[in-house]
């Protein structure tokens, strides 16, 4: 038989991935979406599922702020939970940032007077009678601002079903790599067969950089092993979902990616800086928790974790902020989380190369995601969009 030739061929079944496709479909383009597993172990599968849209500054992308786009995103997900056709859980809590004793409280709240919505700075009295769960001798106070939330893996598969229903498909089968001709990529060949389009977008995350230099295409997409903890459903109820206040995964992002760390990431072996431990942790509507996370540069994407130690260690920096959840019953996972040098997303076309577009390395994916998706397909189908432009993967 004839081998069918898509619009689009979007490669991997994530946040991304699935946010993607579905707004293309919806865009009326012939798509589809290749996950080599039905419930993939991913970054959004091991995610928190926060969607900071109070956190939008005045960083303009495009003659367009990221406080926009976080707005947009919000405004997406309410319109999401009307457009598809399973649940995904949306709704807004309290986060709580929590600030170490050796901090100070107002330093740390001034830090965050550049968003959109700042948080408000509480005391210690305060932010255990909003989160009672917290150990008040662990915090030398907190701040707290309302926060969107969505189950990363019912939403996912909604995005699923909202692609089939639109005339998409969903094809389970690994990526081995593109299929090339000279400048022209014309499709991905799988395990099973191989795919062929008129456009392929690349939303793997971590492993796009891997992925892309098997047929010569370099781009500047870094990423951490990210390790966590989930857990059964428990007896124990967390208020708010918990992070710190000062996040280190931030300054990691940054020294993983100094130019003197570039050398490091061409091969693979290398730790460009040490690892990091944010304790934090979310409960979801059926009682289960993430519990993390540590994040951790290795330039293997295969690299070999000790998961055992990993997992003792949130466990013990659990028990100093929340102690009830230190010996909750569950698993130790890691995945990979994507971010780029400047702290923006690689979306769009790749310089030098038809037929491929790369969609990754969020930072920040809940709140921007469903944004830049509607955007990129908006483009793809003749919209001028001065952002998707601005994103580039040939701006670094």
């Amino acid at each position: 038989m004839p081998q069918k030739t898509y619009d689009w061929l979007v490669v991997g079944g994530g946040l991304t991935g699935a946010m993607l496709g579905y707004e293309l479909a919806r865009a009326g383009f012939a798509v589809a979406l290749l996950e080599q597993q039905i419930s993939p172990h991913n970054a959004t599968r091991y995610s928190y599922g926060g969607i900071a849209f109070w956190s939008g500054t005045d960083r303009r992308v495009g003659g367009v702020s990221m406080r926009q786009l976080c707005w947009e995103g919000r405004d997406r997900y309410n319109q999401l939970c009307e457009e598809l056709p399973g649940e995904i859980a949306f709704r807004e809590l309290n986060l709580l940032l929590t600030i170490t004793p050796n901090s100070d409280p107002q330093q740390v709240a001034q830090s965050y007077t550049k968003f959109a919505i700042p948080p408000q700075l509480l005391d210690v009295q305060q932010a255990c009678e909003l989160e009672p769960l917290l150990n008040p001798n662990a915090i030398a106070g907190a701040l707290t601002v309302r926060h969107g939330h969505v189950h990363p893996e019912k939403l996912v598969l909604a995005l699923y079903e909202g692609i089939k229903q639109l005339g998409g498909e969903l094809i389970c089968d690994r990526a081995v790599d593109l299929q090339r001709e000279s400048d022209r990529i014309r499709g991905v060949r799988g395990v099973k067969t191989t795919y062929t389009a008129k456009q392929t977008a690349i939303c793997v995350g971590g492993i796009a950089r891997a992925f892309l230099a098997k047929v010569g295409i370099h781009v500047p997409i870094y990423f951490t092993h990210a390790e966590a903890i989930e857990t059964p459903p428990a007896n124990v109820q967390l208020r708010t979902l918990v992070m710190p206040a000062e996040l280190q995964r931030i300054q990691l992002e940054a020294k993983a990616t100094q130019p003197q760390a570039e050398p490091l990431w061409k091969q693979p072996g290398n730790e460009p800086v040490p690892a990091i431990l944010d304790t934090g942790a979310v409960q979801f509507f059926d009682g289960s928790f993430r519990l993390g996370q540590i994040s951790r540069v290795l330039t293997d994407p295969q690299a070999k974790v000790n998961l055992k130690q990993s997992e003792a260690e949130i466990r013990a920096s659990i028990s100093q902020i929340l102690p009830s959840l230190a010996t909750l019953p569950g698993e130790c996972h890691r995945c990979l989380v994507a971010f780029s040098r400047d702290g923006l997303p690689l979306v769009g076309e790749l310089d030098g190369f038809e037929g491929i577009s790369l969609f990754a390395g969020f930072s920040n994916p809940f709140v921007l995601v469903p944004a830049l998706a509607q955007r990129f397909a908006r483009h793809a189908a003749g919209e001028t969009d001065e952002i998707i432009s601005q994103l580039s993967p040939n701006r670094l």
